[in-house]
Protein backbone atom coordinates (compact mmCIF):
# COMPACT_ATOMS: atom_id res chain seq x y z
CA UNK A 1 0.00 0.00 0.00
CA UNK A 2 1.43 3.68 -1.22
CA UNK A 3 1.18 5.96 1.60
CA UNK A 4 -0.24 9.42 0.51
CA UNK A 5 2.46 11.07 3.43
CA UNK A 6 4.93 9.67 1.05
CA UNK A 7 2.88 11.24 -2.51
CA UNK A 8 4.48 14.11 -4.41
CA UNK A 9 1.71 16.18 -2.79
CA UNK A 10 3.07 15.56 0.10
CA UNK A 11 6.85 16.25 -1.09
CA UNK A 12 5.65 19.27 -3.05
CA UNK A 13 4.10 20.70 0.46
CA UNK A 14 7.61 19.83 1.75
CA UNK A 15 9.46 21.15 -1.10
CA UNK A 16 7.44 24.40 -1.19
CA UNK A 17 4.45 25.59 -3.49
CA UNK A 18 3.75 22.94 -6.20
CA UNK A 19 1.09 23.05 -9.17
CA UNK A 20 -2.34 21.15 -8.47
CA UNK A 21 -3.31 18.04 -10.22
CA UNK A 22 -5.62 17.09 -13.10
CA UNK A 23 -9.01 16.35 -12.62
CA UNK A 24 -8.82 13.35 -14.35
CA UNK A 25 -5.92 12.03 -11.65
CA UNK A 26 -8.29 13.43 -8.83
CA UNK A 27 -11.79 11.95 -10.05
CA UNK A 28 -12.62 8.77 -8.80
CA UNK A 29 -12.83 6.23 -11.02
CA UNK A 30 -16.45 5.31 -10.71
CA UNK A 31 -17.34 8.98 -11.02
CA UNK A 32 -14.87 9.37 -14.15
CA UNK A 33 -16.50 5.88 -15.67
CA UNK A 34 -20.67 7.17 -15.30
CA UNK A 35 -19.70 11.07 -16.40
CA UNK A 36 -18.07 9.18 -19.27
CA UNK A 37 -21.06 7.39 -19.98
CA UNK A 38 -23.62 10.11 -19.82
CA UNK A 39 -21.44 12.15 -22.52
CA UNK A 40 -21.81 9.77 -24.88
CA UNK A 41 -25.53 9.34 -24.43
CA UNK A 42 -25.95 13.22 -24.71
CA UNK A 43 -23.58 13.34 -27.86
CA UNK A 44 -25.57 10.86 -29.63
CA UNK A 45 -29.23 12.32 -28.93
CA UNK A 46 -27.38 15.61 -30.55
CA UNK A 47 -26.41 13.92 -33.40
CA UNK A 48 -29.37 12.41 -34.31
CA UNK A 49 -31.55 15.25 -33.23
CA UNK A 50 -29.19 17.06 -35.66
CA UNK A 51 -29.47 14.67 -38.12
CA UNK A 52 -33.65 14.77 -38.21
CA UNK A 53 -33.49 18.59 -37.85
CA UNK A 54 -34.78 20.67 -41.04
CA UNK A 55 -38.11 20.07 -42.62
CA UNK A 56 -38.96 16.94 -41.60
CA UNK A 57 -40.31 17.45 -38.36
CA UNK A 58 -43.21 20.12 -39.16
CA UNK A 59 -44.41 17.88 -41.66
CA UNK A 60 -44.57 14.90 -38.67
CA UNK A 61 -46.90 17.45 -37.12
CA UNK A 62 -48.92 18.42 -39.79
CA UNK A 63 -50.10 15.01 -40.54
CA UNK A 64 -50.28 14.47 -36.92
CA UNK A 65 -52.42 17.58 -36.71
CA UNK A 66 -54.31 16.60 -39.55
CA UNK A 67 -55.23 13.42 -38.46
CA UNK A 68 -56.39 14.60 -35.33
CA UNK A 69 -58.86 17.45 -36.85
CA UNK A 70 -60.22 14.74 -39.79
CA UNK A 71 -60.92 11.60 -36.69
CA UNK A 72 -62.12 14.98 -34.71
CA UNK A 73 -64.51 16.34 -37.59
CA UNK A 74 -65.67 12.67 -37.75
CA UNK A 75 -67.01 12.88 -34.19
CA UNK A 76 -68.61 16.24 -34.92
CA UNK A 77 -70.64 14.72 -37.68
CA UNK A 78 -71.30 12.11 -35.94
CA UNK A 79 -72.69 13.50 -32.84
CA UNK A 80 -74.09 16.30 -35.21
CA UNK A 81 -75.98 13.45 -37.26
CA UNK A 82 -77.00 11.53 -33.86
CA UNK A 83 -78.52 14.76 -32.79
CA UNK A 84 -80.51 15.22 -35.28
CA UNK A 85 -81.45 11.52 -35.67
CA UNK A 86 -82.33 12.25 -31.87
CA UNK A 87 -84.55 15.60 -32.49
CA UNK A 88 -86.57 13.74 -34.96
CA UNK A 89 -87.37 11.10 -32.72
CA UNK A 90 -88.26 13.63 -30.06
CA UNK A 91 -90.57 15.52 -32.84
CA UNK A 92 -92.21 12.03 -33.48
CA UNK A 93 -92.59 11.46 -29.91
CA UNK A 94 -93.68 15.06 -28.69
CA UNK A 95 -96.08 14.45 -31.97
CA UNK A 96 -97.52 11.03 -30.93
CA UNK A 97 -98.07 12.37 -26.97
CA UNK A 98 -99.74 15.31 -28.60
CA UNK A 99 -102.12 13.13 -30.80
CA UNK A 100 -102.58 11.14 -28.21
CA UNK A 101 -103.45 14.24 -25.63
CA UNK A 102 -105.78 15.24 -28.03
CA UNK A 103 -107.60 11.79 -28.32
CA UNK A 104 -107.97 11.93 -24.57
CA UNK A 105 -109.38 15.30 -24.23
CA UNK A 106 -111.89 14.52 -26.90
CA UNK A 107 -112.25 11.27 -24.78
CA UNK A 108 -113.16 12.91 -21.53
CA UNK A 109 -115.07 15.56 -23.39
CA UNK A 110 -117.38 12.87 -24.63
CA UNK A 111 -117.56 11.21 -20.96
CA UNK A 112 -118.77 14.50 -19.04
CA UNK A 113 -121.32 15.19 -21.92
CA UNK A 114 -122.56 11.59 -21.22
CA UNK A 115 -122.15 11.85 -17.82
CA UNK A 116 -124.30 15.24 -18.14
CA UNK A 117 -127.02 13.60 -20.49
CA UNK A 118 -127.29 10.39 -17.44
CA UNK A 119 -127.39 13.10 -14.74
CA UNK A 120 -130.17 14.98 -16.48
CA UNK A 121 -131.74 11.38 -16.97
CA UNK A 122 -131.42 10.28 -13.30
CA UNK A 123 -132.87 13.94 -12.33
CA UNK A 124 -136.14 12.78 -14.40
CA UNK A 125 -136.00 9.15 -13.22
CA UNK A 126 -136.15 10.54 -9.97
CA UNK A 127 -138.85 13.20 -10.30
CA UNK A 128 -140.98 10.30 -11.89
CA UNK A 129 -140.43 7.86 -9.19
CA UNK A 130 -141.68 10.84 -6.64
CA UNK A 131 -144.35 11.39 -8.53
CA UNK A 132 -145.17 7.83 -8.95
CA UNK A 133 -144.46 7.39 -5.00
CA UNK A 134 -146.79 10.24 -4.44
CA UNK A 135 -149.27 8.60 -6.89
CA UNK A 136 -149.29 5.02 -4.94
CA UNK A 137 -150.10 7.37 -1.83
CA UNK A 138 -152.74 8.82 -2.67
CA UNK A 139 -153.63 5.46 -4.39
CA UNK A 140 -153.20 3.19 -0.96
CA UNK A 141 -154.80 6.08 0.95
CA UNK A 142 -158.33 5.67 -1.99
CA UNK A 143 -158.26 2.59 -1.65
CA UNK A 144 -157.80 2.41 2.25
CA UNK A 145 -160.94 4.89 1.98
CA UNK A 146 -162.83 2.76 -0.64
CA UNK A 147 -161.97 -0.73 1.61
CA UNK A 148 -163.74 1.54 4.73
CA UNK A 149 -166.66 2.97 2.42
CA UNK A 150 -167.11 -0.86 0.90
CA UNK A 151 -166.83 -2.89 4.05
CA UNK A 152 -163.55 -4.62 2.12
CA UNK A 153 -161.03 -3.90 4.18
CA UNK A 154 -160.41 -3.94 7.84
CA UNK A 155 -160.72 -1.28 9.92
CA UNK A 156 -160.17 0.16 13.42
CA UNK A 157 -160.29 2.86 15.66
CA UNK A 158 -162.78 4.88 17.76
CA UNK A 159 -166.92 5.25 17.67
CA UNK A 160 -169.86 4.06 19.20
CA UNK A 161 -171.05 0.61 20.18
CA UNK A 162 -174.53 0.17 20.64
CA UNK A 163 -176.38 -3.27 21.64
CA UNK A 164 -180.11 -3.76 20.83
CA UNK A 165 -182.44 -6.75 22.37
CA UNK A 166 -185.64 -7.85 21.93
CA UNK A 167 -188.49 -6.67 24.92
CA UNK A 168 -188.07 -9.20 27.18
CA UNK A 169 -191.32 -9.88 28.08
CA UNK A 170 -193.28 -8.10 24.93
CA UNK A 171 -194.93 -10.03 21.86
CA UNK A 172 -193.93 -10.86 18.57
CA UNK A 173 -194.78 -7.36 17.35
CA UNK A 174 -191.89 -6.21 20.29
CA UNK A 175 -189.46 -8.13 18.69
CA UNK A 176 -186.34 -6.16 16.62
CA UNK A 177 -186.97 -6.85 13.11
CA UNK A 178 -184.82 -6.01 9.95
CA UNK A 179 -186.11 -2.59 9.39
CA UNK A 180 -185.54 -1.41 13.16
CA UNK A 181 -181.75 -2.63 12.67
CA UNK A 182 -181.90 -0.39 8.89
CA UNK A 183 -183.02 2.22 10.65
CA UNK A 184 -180.38 2.50 12.76
CA UNK A 185 -177.56 1.84 10.61
CA UNK A 186 -179.16 4.69 8.65
CA UNK A 187 -179.16 7.06 11.15
CA UNK A 188 -175.25 5.88 11.96
CA UNK A 189 -173.88 6.33 8.41
CA UNK A 190 -176.15 10.28 8.46
CA UNK A 191 -174.52 10.78 11.85
CA UNK A 192 -171.36 10.39 9.91
CA UNK A 193 -170.36 6.39 10.71
CA UNK A 194 -167.06 5.40 8.51
CA UNK A 195 -168.20 1.84 8.97
CA UNK A 196 -170.75 -0.45 10.30
CA UNK A 197 -170.52 -4.37 11.53
CA UNK A 198 -173.73 -6.06 12.74
CA UNK A 199 -172.77 -9.26 15.16
CA UNK A 200 -169.32 -8.99 13.04
CA UNK A 201 -170.86 -8.52 9.94
CA UNK A 202 -169.85 -6.14 7.94
CA UNK A 203 -172.02 -3.94 6.36
CA UNK A 204 -171.20 -3.38 2.23
CA UNK A 205 -173.20 -1.66 -0.52
CA UNK A 206 -174.28 -5.21 -1.50
CA UNK A 207 -175.34 -6.54 1.26
CA UNK A 208 -178.45 -6.51 2.74
CA UNK A 209 -180.44 -6.54 6.31
CA UNK A 210 -183.44 -8.76 5.53
CA UNK A 211 -186.02 -10.75 7.90
CA UNK A 212 -186.21 -14.47 7.11
CA UNK A 213 -188.98 -15.99 9.72
CA UNK A 214 -188.40 -14.67 12.98
CA UNK A 215 -184.16 -14.42 11.91
CA UNK A 216 -182.76 -11.66 11.09
CA UNK A 217 -180.17 -12.05 7.98
CA UNK A 218 -177.20 -9.38 7.21
CA UNK A 219 -175.27 -10.52 4.10
CA UNK A 220 -177.21 -13.47 4.03
CA UNK A 221 -175.78 -14.62 7.15
CA UNK A 222 -178.44 -15.50 10.54
CA UNK A 223 -178.13 -13.46 13.49
CA UNK A 224 -180.20 -13.58 17.02
CA UNK A 225 -180.38 -11.49 19.73
CA UNK A 226 -178.46 -9.12 21.08
CA UNK A 227 -177.12 -7.37 18.08
CA UNK A 228 -174.22 -5.59 18.94
CA UNK A 229 -174.03 -2.83 16.42
CA UNK A 230 -170.60 -1.05 16.19
CA UNK A 231 -169.70 1.82 14.03
CA UNK A 232 -166.38 3.33 13.40
CA UNK A 233 -166.50 7.38 13.60
CA UNK A 234 -165.66 10.23 15.75
CA UNK A 235 -166.79 9.12 19.37
CA UNK A 236 -166.82 12.90 20.25
CA UNK A 237 -169.54 13.85 18.05
CA UNK A 238 -171.38 10.57 16.82
CA UNK A 239 -173.96 9.79 19.72
CA UNK A 240 -174.92 13.01 19.60
CA UNK A 241 -175.49 13.61 15.63
CA UNK A 242 -177.31 10.29 15.95
CA UNK A 243 -179.75 11.70 17.80
CA UNK A 244 -180.25 14.30 15.90
CA UNK A 245 -180.59 12.49 12.92
CA UNK A 246 -183.77 11.78 11.51
CA UNK A 247 -183.43 7.95 11.44
CA UNK A 248 -181.96 8.01 14.69
CA UNK A 249 -184.53 9.87 16.46
CA UNK A 250 -187.03 7.67 14.59
CA UNK A 251 -184.99 4.78 16.12
CA UNK A 252 -184.87 5.40 19.30
CA UNK A 253 -188.58 6.46 20.17
CA UNK A 254 -189.63 3.27 18.38
CA UNK A 255 -187.35 1.40 20.72
CA UNK A 256 -188.75 3.00 23.72
CA UNK A 257 -192.00 2.90 22.66
CA UNK A 258 -191.70 -1.08 22.17
CA UNK A 259 -189.29 -2.13 24.82
CA UNK A 260 -186.34 -3.21 23.16
CA UNK A 261 -183.31 -3.33 25.53
CA UNK A 262 -180.52 -0.97 24.14
CA UNK A 263 -177.54 0.42 25.32
CA UNK A 264 -174.98 3.33 23.90
CA UNK A 265 -171.06 3.44 24.94
CA UNK A 266 -168.79 4.99 23.47
CA UNK A 267 -165.30 2.92 22.48
CA UNK A 268 -161.42 3.96 21.66
CA UNK A 269 -160.30 0.46 20.01
CA UNK A 270 -163.75 -1.29 18.08
CA UNK A 271 -162.02 -3.30 15.27
CA UNK A 272 -164.18 -4.36 12.50
CA UNK A 273 -163.77 -7.16 10.26
CA UNK A 274 -163.58 -7.09 6.24
CA UNK A 275 -166.60 -8.20 4.36
CA UNK A 276 -166.60 -11.39 2.62
CA UNK A 277 -166.68 -10.08 -1.35
CA UNK A 278 -169.32 -10.98 -3.47
CA UNK A 279 -170.20 -11.54 -7.41
CA UNK A 280 -172.70 -8.50 -8.50
CA UNK A 281 -175.01 -10.25 -10.56
CA UNK A 282 -177.38 -6.93 -11.14
CA UNK A 283 -178.12 -3.11 -10.12
CA UNK A 284 -181.28 -1.18 -8.94
CA UNK A 285 -181.28 2.27 -8.98
CA UNK A 286 -183.63 4.18 -6.04
CA UNK A 287 -183.28 5.30 -2.70
CA UNK A 288 -183.05 3.50 0.17
CA UNK A 289 -186.58 3.59 1.08
CA UNK A 290 -187.52 2.35 -2.58
CA UNK A 291 -184.76 -0.31 -1.97
CA UNK A 292 -186.38 -1.90 1.49
CA UNK A 293 -189.78 -1.52 -0.48
CA UNK A 294 -188.41 -3.78 -3.56
CA UNK A 295 -189.67 -0.90 -5.49
CA UNK A 296 -186.20 -0.03 -7.72
CA UNK A 297 -185.97 -0.67 -11.23
CA UNK A 298 -183.35 -2.71 -12.20
CA UNK A 299 -180.43 -1.38 -14.19
CA UNK A 300 -178.48 -3.96 -15.37
CA UNK A 301 -176.82 -7.32 -15.89
CA UNK A 302 -173.44 -8.69 -16.54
Amino acid sequence: MVDPTDGPEARGRGEGAAQPLPEHVTTPLLSRITQGALDSDYAQVARRRAETSGDHEPARNRVVAGAVIAVFGVLISIAVVQNTRNEAVDDAGRTTLISRIEEERSALEDRQAQLADLTRENRQLAAGLTELASARSRAEAAVARLGTVTGYARVSGEGVRIVVDDNPIGNEVQLVTDSDLAMLTDGLWEAGAEAIAINDQRLTPLGAIRNSGRAIHVNTVPLSPPYVVRAIGDMRTLQANLLETTHGAEFFSLADQLGFVYSVDNASDLELPAARQRRLNYVRTGTAEQMRGGLGAEEGQP
